[in-house]
Formats: C-alpha cells, sequence, structure tokens
C-alpha cells in the first residue's frame, strides 16, 4: 500500500472520529437546548408563586423587591444559557457539514510537534483540548502566512515563531475526503481551481478556504487608520473585505459587534450579491448602505441624483465637477462656515396662521442669532438661538389667547372635541372666563407646536439660500482660472443649480458639500460609535465625498477598496484619488495593499481584458484554461440579436448564467424587449432595487459593479458607442465580469477600445 493511501486512510479515520464527537454534541445542545427552554417557560408560568409579596412597611417591600430581582435574575441566565447553546448548536451543524478544510503540522522550539485542523469554526472535546481551529484564530495565520519552514504569528502573548512541517489540504463531502493535497504554498493552485470551477450564482459564497497571503495580510491587518486596497478586477478584494470584517468580530468579541461596523456598497444588487457570506461565517451582517442612501435618508424633502441620472448625465462641466469633487472644495466649504461666525447667515420667515405675515421675521432671527459673545461657535449660536426662539414662542401664548380666533375656535368644537381637551370629565371652573382661559390655552399650545417643531428643527436656517451663497462666494476665495473655469461659467452653474433647487432637485456633486455646510451650522452631532468603515469600489468616490465620511466617522477606521481601473463616474480623476485622500489620515497609519492577480476569470479573459487598460501589464492571470473571448461584428441590429439568440442556446446548454451587459438603460431595455418578443427567457434588471434572480440577466454596465458571471455577452461594443478614450474604464468594467466565457457584440465599426492583440480573441 502507498503512503499516499496510507495517509488518507489515516486521515478518514481522523475525520470519521471527529464527525461523531461533533454528532454528539449536537444530539447533547439540542437536548440541554429543550432543558433550558422548559425551565424557562416553568420559570415564566410561576414566576410569581415564588416571590413573596408583602406591601407592609419598608424592610418587607424591599424584600419583595430583592425577591423579584432574583426570579428575573434567574430567567435571564436561562435566557442567556439557551442564546449561547443555539449558537454553539449553529457552529455545530455547520463544521458536520465542512468540518475543516486544512491541517498544519509544526514545532515550537524545544516542544513536541503539534497538528491543528483548521475550519470554519472552533471545537474542542469535553476537556477544552481544540480539535478543529477557527480560520480566524491567531495560530491559523500560518497556514495562510507562511511556506513549509520558519514562520511567526501574532497571539495575545506577542510574536510567536514556530517551525512548519506540513501543510495540507482537504476537500471533503458528505463525511468522505475527496481530495488532499501536501503544499509549500499558502494555497495550492490544485484546491483554488477547484473552488473557482464551480458555477455562479445569484449569491456570493464565502471562500475562507482559498484565503491567498496577500489577502491574509489585509483581513489581519490591525494597526492602520487608512488600509488602502487596489485590486485587479477578480482579485478577492471584497471577499477579503468581508472576511476582514468576520475576523474584526472575531478577534475583538466582547467590544466589537456588527453595528459597529458599516459599509458602503456600490449598489442594491451588490448587497443582495453578498448578503450570506457573513452569516456563513457565523456572524451577523454589518451595517450597509450605498452612499446615495446614507445622504437621501436626509433629505426627504428634496430629490437626489440617483445612479441611473449620474451615468446617463452628459452635460455636466468637468472642470467644474473636478472642483465641487475635490478636498480643496471641502476646505473652502469649511473656510466659509467660520466666517458665518462674524456675518452672512441667512434664515427664513417663521409663520403662524396668516402665510403673508412672519410670526418671527427672519432679520429678527438673524439679530438674535448675532446677538451673542463672539467666541461662541457656529452650533453653540444655533443652540441659544434656538432656545431664545422658544422662550419668545412661550412668552407669546398668553397674549395669543386673547385673539379673536381662540374664541371662534372654541364655539366652532363639537361635544366630543370639547370633552377631548378638558383634563378630566366634569372638570369644573370658579368662572366661564377662567374656563375659556383654560381651553383656549389648550387651543394655542395645540396650534403652536407646529412652530415649536419648526423651530426645534432648525427649519428657520435658510439652507438652500446659505449654499448658493457659498457657491457664489467660491470666485473670491479662490482663482478659479487655475481649474481652467471661466467667471461666467461658473454664474451659469450657480444659477443651474438655484434653478435645481426650485424643482426640489439636487445633484450628487452639490449633495454632500450642502449636507456638510448644515452639519457644521447646526453642530449635527457625528457618529462616534462607528468603529469600522468600509468603502467598496473606491474609485467612483470623489475626494469630497470620501472626506465628509471621514468628518462623518471621526473615530472609525478606515478600510478603502477599489480597482482604479474600473472608475465609471469619476473616470481619469480616480488616479489621483489616494494622493488627495490621503492628507485626511496620519501617514505613518496608512497602509496600501495591491492584489494584482486575477482570479474570477480564465487566464485567455484576463489576458485579453488587461489589454484593454493602459495600465494593464500589471495584472497578472490565475492559470485557469478556458475559451478565448470572440468578437461578433455584424451589419445591424436584426442580425446582432440573432447571433445573442445563438450564444445564450450555447451557454444555457452548458449550464452556464449569461448577463447580456448594455453601456446604458434605454440599449437594456431594446436587448430586453428584442429577447422577450422571440420567447427568450431572461430578466431586466433595470434598477439598483431589484433582486438577482437565476438564469439570464440583461443589466446596464453601472448595475454590474463588483458582480460576477460564468459568462458575459457585451452588447453595443461599436465605435458609435465606445469612442472616448474616458471610456476605457468602463468598458474594462463590463468585460472584466465575465469567469469562463467573453462574447462582444457590435454593428458598424468595431470601438477602437478594443484593439488588443488578434492573437488573443477569436472573430466570427
Amino acid at each position: 500500500m502507498t503512503k499516499v493511501t496510507d495517509d488518507k486512510q489515516y486521515e478518514q479515520k481522523h475525520l470519521d472520529h471527529i464527525l461523531e464527537l461533533i454528532k454528539t454534541r449536537e444530539k447533547n445542545l439540542k437536548k440541554s437546548i429543550k432543558s433550558v427552554r422548559g425551565e424557562a417557560r416553568n420559570l415564566n408560568s410561576h414566576f410569581f408563586d415564588d416571590v413573596k409579596l408583602d406591601y407592609d412597611g419598608y424592610s418587607t417591600s424591599m424584600e419583595t423587591a430583592l425577591s423579584i430581582h432574583q426570579q428575573q435574575q434567574l430567567l435571564s441566565e436561562r435566557e442567556h444559557d439557551w442564546q449561547h447553546s443555539a449558537k454553539q448548536l449553529n457552529t455545530v451543524k455547520k463544521l458536520e457539514k465542512h468540518p475543516y478544510f486544512a491541517r498544519v503540522d509544526f514545532k515550537e522550539g524545544d516542544e513536541d510537534p503539534e497538528t491543528i485542523y483548521i475550519g470554519l469554526g472552533s471545537f474542542a472535546d469535553e476537556n477544552n483540548h481544540f480539535l478543529i481551529y477557527d480560520w480566524r484564530a491567531p495560530i491559523s495565520s500560518i497556514y495562510y502566512d507562511g511556506k513549509l519552514g520558519k514562520v511567526s504569528y501574532n497571539s495575545p502573548d506577542g510574536e510567536i515563531t514556530v517551525d512548519m512541517t506540513k501543510k495540507r489540504q482537504f476537500m471533503i463531502k458528505d463525511g468522505k475526503i475527496v481530495n488532499m493535497f501536501d503544499t509549500n504554498e499558502s494555497i495550492g493552485d490544485q484546491m483554488l481551481l477547484e473552488v473557482l470551477s464551480e458555477k455562479s450564482s445569484t449569491q456570493m459564497k464565502s471562500i475562507v478556504t482559498t484565503i491567498q497571503r496577500e489577502q491574509n495580510k489585509i483581513i489581519r491587518n490591525t494597526s492602520a487608520d487608512l488600509l488602502f486596497v487596489q485590486g485587479a478586477a477578480g482579485s478577492g478584494k471584497t471577499s477579503a473585505i468581508l472576511q476582514r470584517i468576520a475576523y474584526l468580530l472575531y478577534r475583538y468579541r466582547g467590544n466589537l459587534t456588527s453595528s459597529d461596523v458599516i459599509m458602503f456598497s456600490p449598489n442594491q444588487l451588490f448587497n443582495d450579491y453578498i448578503e450570506n457570506v457573513l452569516p456563513e461565517m457565523g456572524e451577523q451582517n454589518m451595517v450597509q448602505m450605498t452612499y446615495w442612501q446614507f445622504v437621501a435618508r436626509r433629505l426627504p424633502g428634496m430629490k437626489v441624483e440617483n445612479l441611473f441620472n449620474q451615468f446617463e448625465d452628459k452635460a455636466a462641466d468637468t472642470n467644474i465637477s473636478k472642483l465641487k469633487d475635490s478636498t480643496e472644495f471641502f476646505k473652502l466649504l469649511t473656510r466659509y462656515a467660520k466666517h458665518l461666525n462674524n456675518k452672512g447667515m441667512i434664515f427664513k420667515n417663521i409663520y403662524f396662521r396668516d402665510p403673508k405675515k412672519s410670526y418671527f421675521a427672519k432679520e429678527k432671527i438673524k439679530d438674535i442669532y448675532y446677538s451673542f459673545n463672539p467666541d461662541y461657535k457656529l452650533h453653540n449660536r444655533i443652540d441659544a438661538t434656538r432656545e431664545k426662539l422658544i422662550k419668545m414662542l412661550n412668552r407669546r401664548i398668553n397674549s395669543e389667547i386673547k385673539k379673536p380666533w381662540v374664541s371662534q375656535t372654541i364655539q366652532s368644537l363639537s361635544k366630543e372635541q370639547l370633552n377631548d381637551l378638558y383634563d378630566k370629565p366634569d372638570q369644573e371652573f370658579s368662572s366661564e372666563a377662567k374656563e375659556e382661559q383654560f381651553l383656549g390655552r389648550k387651543i394655542v399650545v395645540k396650534k403652536l407646536s407646529k412652530v415649536y417643531k419648526r423651530i426645534k428643527h432648525n427649519h428657520f436656517i435658510n439652507t438652500r439660500a446659505q449654499y448658493l451663497s457659498f457657491l457664489r462666494a467660491i470666485p473670491k476665495m479662490i482663482d478659479l482660472s487655475k481649474w481652467h473655469i471661466s467667471q461666467d461659467d461658473w454664474a451659469k452653474h450657480v444659477n443651474s443649480v438655484k434653478e435645481s433647487f426650485k424643482k426640489h432637485y439636487i445633484h450628487m456633486n452639490d449633495v454632500s458639500a450642502y449636507l456638510y455646510l448644515y452639519d457644521l451650522i447646526t453642530g449635527r452631532y457625528v457618529d462616534y460609535e462607528m468603529r469600522y468603515a468600509f468603502i467598496d469600489e473606491i474609485q467612483d468616490y470623489t475626494p469630497f465625498q470620501l472626506s465628509y465620511l471621514k468628518y462623518n466617522f471621526p473615530r472609525a477606521k478606515f478600510t478603502m477598496l477599489g480597482d482604479l481601473n474600473q472608475a465609471i463616474f469619476t473616470k481619469d480623476e480616480s488616479k489621483d484619488l489616494l494622493k488627495q485622500i490621503s492628507g485626511l489620515f496620519d501617514p505613518k497609519k496608512t497602509e496600501v495593499v495591491q492584489l494584482t492577480k486575477s482570479y474570477r476569470s480564465t487566464k485567455q479573459l484576463t489576458d485579453f481584458t488587461k489589454q484593454i487598460l493602459r495600465q494593464g501589464e500589471k495584472i497578472e492571470a490565475f492559470n485557469r484554461q478556458g475559451p478565448k473571448p470572440v468578437i461578433w461584428g455584424r451589419k445591424n441590429d436584426d442580425e446582432a440579436i440573432s447571433v445573442l439568440e445563438g450564444i445564450l442556446k450555447n451557454n444555457d446548454k452548458n449550464k452556464q448564467t449569461t448577463a447580456i451587459i448594455t453601456k446604458d438603460l434605454s440599449s437594456a431595455k431594446y436587448v430586453d424587449k428584442k429577447l422577450k418578443a422571440d420567447g427568450v427567457k431572461e430578466s431586466l434588471i433595470a434598477t439598483a432595487n431589484q433582486r438577482l434572480v437565476p438564469g439570464t440577466l440583461v443589466i446596464p454596465s453601472y448595475l454590474a459593479k463588483g458582480l460576477e458571471f460564468d459568462a458575459v455577452v457585451m452588447w453595443g461594443a461599436s465605435k458609435a458607442n465606445y469612442e472616448q478614450l474616458d471610456e476605457t474604464q468602463l468598458v474594462y468594467t463590463i468585460t472584466s465580469r465575465a469567469m469562463y466565457k467573453l462574447d462582444i457584440i457590435y454593428t458598424g465599426e468595431k470601438s477602437p477600445l478594443l484593439n488588443v492583440n488578434a492573437d488573443t480573441y477569436e472573430e466570427k
């Protein structure tokens, strides 16, 4: 019998033994949960049987309170036991399906050699001897980090160096070892190939088994205030980030919960795509939202430009956008707000019953605002102004009661409405005048409560006018010509912002600045609780937005990840993004990690797509084989649709999920209509709020961010559609969504952005 067979038999025997222990533990936990539940139910139903109730005198009521407290404590202990056992049961069930995926043998100094097995969760025997180590445990990092020989890991007691003698990987299915191999690499190519060859689905899977050494550096980094991850398409950025969140929640258990972690993702579709990854690793999902949701929820009265409008908006002046998106603009706004301490604040009238006559005139509010000590900060001024207005409002109650509208209101009330105003039924008064006074006060206070709310919520601040005033001040604050903007163009731009405001519409490159100005004026409290902020697809954020997020979460450590080659909205400006935002963080606590190896796509696809980029040579392909991309040129749309239907039929036969990615929404709707007319089954994804469904999808490019599919068809790759050099990143993003197969269809003339080496694709 060969050594390999011997080894496999030994490992299978070990696995059988572990699975037996896991099953026994599962049985015991179920029994224990049942019994604790029963006890809690029993305690609940007999809660007052064992409580001594006595309302006589201080000492006995004290005894009663203690007695109730003891019962509550017992209940709470049972609840805690039940939750703890339920969590353990969850881990055990997971381990029953996939007990472990790796074994490591090592020796520390003169001590005896040790063997550990690594899995998705920890598992120990009755004597607390670990049989499986959680992949996030300090010791497990040697499996991901080092080759055989000397390797170090960070333990709670400091750095420990061990001599690693074996690294074995397992593929286990239904309690049987399907495959196992020894390797000197962090994760052997064999294992990666096996995992990567699985078909894509509408949900991202947890791939803890295939963490690479570079990704492990990202996952376990606890020192950086800013961790900036630049990674090629398909290099495992997002999975590394989700694993980083799971690792941090494990490492700081007890001090960090998933509600202290926020993740900004590119769109709602992407949120759906990754929603199962953390729960698969035994953790709750973090707070998750898009940047649009983050700002729009604070402006319910305005329509905030969404992804669709942002992508389709062709009218934006790029030089003006560059200025408004910069950290320079953020600094200008901070400076402008300071100047408001002395002059320039704009207020709104507060009205009560007469829409033509102000109750508190804006001039009066301004006088109050600037009447306070010059040392007052902006937010102290607003607080003090608010308090003064509320005092003035309270003082007006008595004079308001005497006004004719009050007695008219009393006379017009029905019996039921009157009864509602009394403190108690049959309430008596010494005179009719006293009764009228009482009712009048109730009516006035109720009516004035609307004015009170407006004051309380700062509705006397004219934020729109204030923001326009800031924009008008810009030419006095900086030299616009340095940004290649003329005074006339700027004035026209300010006017267009004003027109948008009249329609209750705000553009994305105004919304962050608008909210920041409001926050500076009012001293709106920032979120000191948030400990970690993750921003995915960083290339589509502007330096201003990132500065605003840093202002909102001042105590959070930031992890920003993306691929500067895939900037759809910010295009070439993304190139100096890191330079602009690095000023927000301590350079000593800023770390940049580059992931250049692409695992998503086959070698053929990566070799093709990287040529689209101007600096694509930095991207390394992983050695997974597949067909070359195919470019189909046709005379007209009918021929192109016919080609598309042939491709879909072929992909369906090979059970490959296909995404037809168009440039914009109108093209996606066109393809959807044509396919449906021919009886082809597919789903159009028209908004970010839709669910990803199995089967063929038709999707506009800006909604495909971060997603991956077995097969991709790029629709409409003509010169008419993609001619501008700044659309290079867009073409790269579309083509790099494919894992195994890529087809490109165009009519007329092919886009010059697809001028790549003829050996790397086929033409049909």
